[in-house]
């Protein structure tokens, strides 16, 4: 069951964000004439910036790391050369290498590189007049698409409410978490995988060393993401070598367990049997053959697999970067002591199984649990489901409350035991004209970053309430950026969580009202079922 429950959790989350994630992303422009008044000199060399309409500077694809080509693919990253010169960071840099998944990510795929390990820095005012809080920004896309370098996140006002925004590219899918033996002989840490782990973690030690420069606070960093930036915020929550790059976090819809990772030793395995499906030699030498591919051939390799025989690439238990499965973490209360935000949106994916395959899926899935699970879900003795207006079919509740709600609330009720400062939203507040399909997956995004797209799947006919939420939601996020407590006077009252589960609504209307519990009844079950996961009898 365990296996199934990997392969259904993972697959499930994969298929879901490639149905609606975001992805935008822009390609490196000719040199500009450079500013003087905007060139900052980083630890590895002099760059200019370029200023933003009204006030303000960006500085776009600066080079973080070296690339990962070539004898250093799979390996963990070194930070950047320095250079001679100014080097121009008025344009994105290259999207990570990656499949083409459908429309979201497509501009990426076709765009993307191995030489794509850039962050973004924008300011919302230049020169800074005092060290500005930092908000590091970790984009979503199942770890396996998307990119930093999206409009969404650099033209928004977030940066307006007094905080500074870094993006970063990290590497993606198998070039960003492939786990081979030969890798984790040649590790000096002895692990593989985990390599965009490490490349978030690159990136954290850049700001810590440059972002003064930009007029960053050094001292008050949040890490945040969305989907599997989400997943991967969290699981940072967890890792030593993240200790101290960050004061505050941030996880929306997502969190560090919604599939148990796998142990190293498992994720050699795919990774061996992967390298077989690539046409690598069966004995020694399988990394070496491959390291001879191009990223082109790699991902064409790749694509020819068909889905069900495609093997699970993602982040694993190295000893390393993770030495432990986050759940074990948060569950002993040794994640990181911070302030910590988190929230989902009320349909996030949906599901159209039927009330019968519905009740084989949790059969299936929930083993000794699944009785309580299909009573919980109205489908005891034959019933078809107990539909919800605000959470949808009976196969649209699970798949969000098992992908998403659940992992949340469980890893921020650990949290809370800790005694770690905790607030939880919930957003309910669907894209206009998206009515019908509810508050999905990624709607949160326009009013996280107050960017509003003419096209695209959260595109939609915004109106003055939504510019108010994104407003209001903005001035939430930065105030916990500054200050570790998302209020301040004239806002709503977010009640810190406590052990009652207290949280706060986001609204189709744009109000905020308070609420207690999110899914008791299904999320308890999920704990129950998890607990036995992660303890099993002997």
């Amino acid at each position: 069951m365990c296996r199934f429950v990997l392969r259904f959790a993972a697959h499930s989350f994969t298929i879901a964000i490639l149905l609606f994630l975001v992805s935008a992303s822009a390609q490196p422009g000719p040199p500009v004439d450079t500013d003087k008044s905007l060139v900052v000199r980083t630890t590895t060399g002099e760059l200019s910036g370029v200023a933003r309409a009204g006030r303000g500077a960006e500085f776009l694809g600066i080079p973080y790391a070296q690339a990962p080509v070539g004898d250093l693919r799979w390996r963990e990253p070194v930070a950047a050369k320095p250079w001679v010169g100014t080097l121009n960071a008025t344009k994105f840099g290259s999207p990570c290498s990656q499949p083409d998944l459908g429309g979201w990510n497509r501009h990426d795929a076709e765009t993307g590189k191995e030489d794509c390990l850039f962050l973004n820095v924008i300011v919302p005012e230049w020169p800074v007049s005092k060290p500005l809080p930092v908000m590091f920004w970790i984009h979503g896309g199942a770890n396996e698409g998307g990119t930093a370098s999206s409009a969404l996140y650099k033209d928004g006002t977030l940066v307006n409410h007094g905080v500074i925004l870094v993006t970063v590219n990290y590497r993606l899918g198998i070039f960003g978490f492939l786990a081979h033996p030969e890798l984790t002989a040649e590790s000096a840490h002895h692990a593989s995988g985990n390599y965009g782990l490490m490349d978030q973690l690159l990136a954290l030690h850049w700001v810590r060393d440059n972002i003064a420069l930009f007029g960053g606070d050094v001292n008050n960093i949040t890490v945040f993401g969305q989907s599997a930036g989400a997943m991967d915020t969290s699981m940072l929550m967890t890792s030593p070598l993240a200790k101290g790059l960050f004061q505050k976090a941030l996880a929306e819809s997502g969190a560090a367990f919604t599939a148990p990772l796998l142990p190293l030793a498992q994720a050699e395995q795919s990774g061996t049997a992967l390298a077989k499906a690539f046409n690598a030699p069966s004995a020694d030498g399988q990394i070496k053959y491959l390291r001879t591919l191009s990223a082109s051939e790699m991902l064409a390799a790749q694509a020819k697999l068909s889905p069900a025989n495609r093997l699970r690439v993602g982040p694993d238990i190295d000893g390393f970067v993770l030495p432990q499965q986050p759940v074990a973490v948060f569950e002993s209360g040794q994640e990181e002591h911070i302030p910590f935000v988190y929230g989902t949106t009320t349909r996030e994916f949906g599901s159209n199984q039927s009330a019968d395959q519905l009740r084989m899926a949790i059969s299936f899935v929930a083993g000794a649990f699944a009785g309580k699970a299909i009573a919980a879900y109205g489908l005891a003795n034959g019933g078809q489901g107990n539909p919800d207006p605000k959470y949808g079919t009976a196969a649209d509740q699970w798949s969000a409350d098992m992908i998403f709600r659940c992992p949340s609330v469980t890893q921020a009720a650990y949290h809370v035991a800790a005694h770690d400062p905790t607030w939880e939203y919930e957003f309910n507040h669907a894209i206009p004209g998206q009515e019908a399909q509810g508050a999905v997956h990624s709607a949160d995004l326009p009013y996280v970053f107050g960017f509003f797209p003419k096209t695209g799947n959260i595109a939609g006919n915004f109106t003055d309430i939504d510019k108010k939420l994104a407003d209001l939601m903005e001035t939430y996020w930065t105030n916990f950026a500054k200050n570790g407590n998302p209020n301040s006077s004239g806002l709503p009252n977010w009640p810190q969580q406590v052990n009652t589960g207290t949280y706060i609504q986001f609204q189709q209307d744009g109000k905020v009202e308070p609420a207690d519990a999110l899914r008791a009844a299904q999320c308890t079950i999920y704990r129950e079922w998890l607990t036995a996961q992660s303890h099993p009898a002997h």
